[in-house]
């Protein structure tokens, strides 16, 4: 009996799961009600919660795998949910059917954002050709592609963050990354050769 019961605890103190393992993966759950009226609330958790990257199991219950992070997240939106006349509940839950799904659309959640920062790439490389074309090799141009490549690199930054369960768009956003970077190396070359310097 006292073996049991340790076991039981030692399993349910596992939080964050493996990768390799999805399914050992606890979920943190929010179920929220907010005020039909106005409007403009229920429009901003969605939009806080997409921007989570949390996935939804229905109206108005969403989902993220347990991290420390996660758990910040949702409780500050819970939090915000109650103080505009809303009510939320945050769950810890272990999946015992349909875990594959989950993580199947957790996933596909991730590599619709790393296909979204794959064409931001493919429009960098454009505007650093566009410059080619245009002839426009002056340090103000180089200042404004590098900070486009910046945002570019904390966006990325972002999504693999919260991409815990090993979504398959990674490996080509950061070839796309990296030939961004390769890019932009070659415009700064001639940034310098224009402006007469060596580098």
């Amino acid at each position: 009996m006292g073996k049991h019961v340790a076991d039981v605890a030692k399993a349910g103190s596992r939080s964050e799961g493996d990768a390799a393992d999805p399914g050992g993966w606890r979920w943190l759950v929010l179920v929220y009600k907010v005020p039909v009226e106005p409007t403009r609330l229920r429009a901003g958790v969605w939009r806080k919660i997409k921007g989570l990257g949390a996935i939804y199991l229905q109206n108005s219950v969403a989902a993220l795998p347990q991290t420390a992070a996660a758990e910040r997240s949702f409780r500050v939106l819970r939090n915000e949910i109650t103080e505009m006349g809303g009510s939320a509940y945050l769950l810890v839950s272990q999946v015992l059917a349909g875990s594959a799904e989950m993580v199947q659309a957790f996933n596909a959640a991730r590599d619709d954002e790393y296909e979204e920062i794959v064409d931001r790439c493919q429009d960098f490389l454009k505007e650093i050709e566009k410059e080619y074309r245009a002839e426009h090799f002056t340090y103000a141009e180089l200042e404004e592609n590098d900070e486009d490549l910046v945002k570019l690199r904390n966006w990325f930054a972002k999504v693999h963050a919260r991409d815990v369960l090993g979504a398959s768009g990674v490996a080509a956003t950061r070839s796309a990354l990296q030939r961004c970077e390769e890019v932009l190396d070659e415009y700064a070359a001639r940034v310098y050769a224009e402006e007469g310097e060596s580098r």
